[in-house]
């Protein structure tokens, strides 16, 4: 099995205490970390270090030699030793339920428009998200129609869970790879992570996700762009958010 990163092995584990294994003046690298750095059109965790002299916010993520280094909020800070690691659940509540919103539209716009790829795709601090598909001279009013199937998929409560399949695999297989431009990350032993929802769709994600979509706010659709040609950019929004 591939080593999986924390959010993804532990998604409802939001506290971590752990030891600062490298430490620069603001920021740190962590021996274990619960934060979703971002990626993928999915904006990062927010959150804390607690230690010694109280907490520090964090204020983002930068990727080095393939680790998530941890900046703070204080940049002259320095951390050492051990160190607790807290993720804003209400936030990352959010991204998860958006992220898996946007795996539905996905589903069935793949579905109802012959396998149309996505060409883009951002999540957004406000409840609100918006997908690109490469669907030409596509009927807006058929894409507006998808959120009743939408809505219909999270009061089913189906189960979203993970698997792991070599990159060439995946790329072999059908649907998987959803995007036009790029692919999830492999891991290190070059595998990829598959997220399926049970009974709709599966495809290559390394985002945060729900273990069911009835754990979601409805969805709205909220407009609909033409973007040229062949790019329809659909605006979605979580009911409440």
């Amino acid at each position: 099995m591939p080593a999986r990163s924390f959010y993804h092995a532990n998604p409802e584990t939001f506290t971590v205490e752990t030891r600062v294994i490298d430490a620069k003046p603001g920021r740190v690298l962590l021996a274990e970390s619960p934060f979703y750095p971002g990626g993928g059109g999915q904006l990062a965790d927010r959150g804390v270090l607690g230690h010694n002299g109280g907490e520090i916010a964090v204020a983002g993520f930068d990727m080095a030699d393939g680790r998530p280094w941890v900046l703070l909020a204080e940049p002259g800070a320095e951390l050492t030793g051990t160190v607790q690691a807290v993720v804003d659940p209400v936030f990352r509540q959010m991204m998860r339920e958006l992220h898996t919103g946007t795996h539905i539209l996905n589903a069935f716009v793949f579905q109802a428009f012959n396998g149309a790829l996505v060409t883009g795709v951002q999540m957004n601090g406000d409840g609100t998200a918006r997908m690109d598909f490469d669907v030409p001279e596509a009927d807006n009013d058929r894409l507006r129609a998808l959120e009743g199937p939408i809505n219909d998929a999270i009061r089913q409560n189906l189960p979203v869970r993970d698997r792991y399949l070599p990159l060439a695999a995946a790329g072999a297989e059908h649907g998987l790879i959803r995007s036009k431009s790029v692919a999830p990350a492999p891991s290190a032993d070059g595998e990829i992570r598959i997220v399926e929802i049970v009974g709709l769709d599966h495809q290559a994600c390394g985002g945060t996700h729900l273990s069911e979509t009835g754990a979601s706010r409805g969805i709205r659709i909220l407009r609909i762009d033409n973007k040229g040609r062949h790019n329809r950019r659909v605006r979605i929004g979580l009911v409440d958010a």
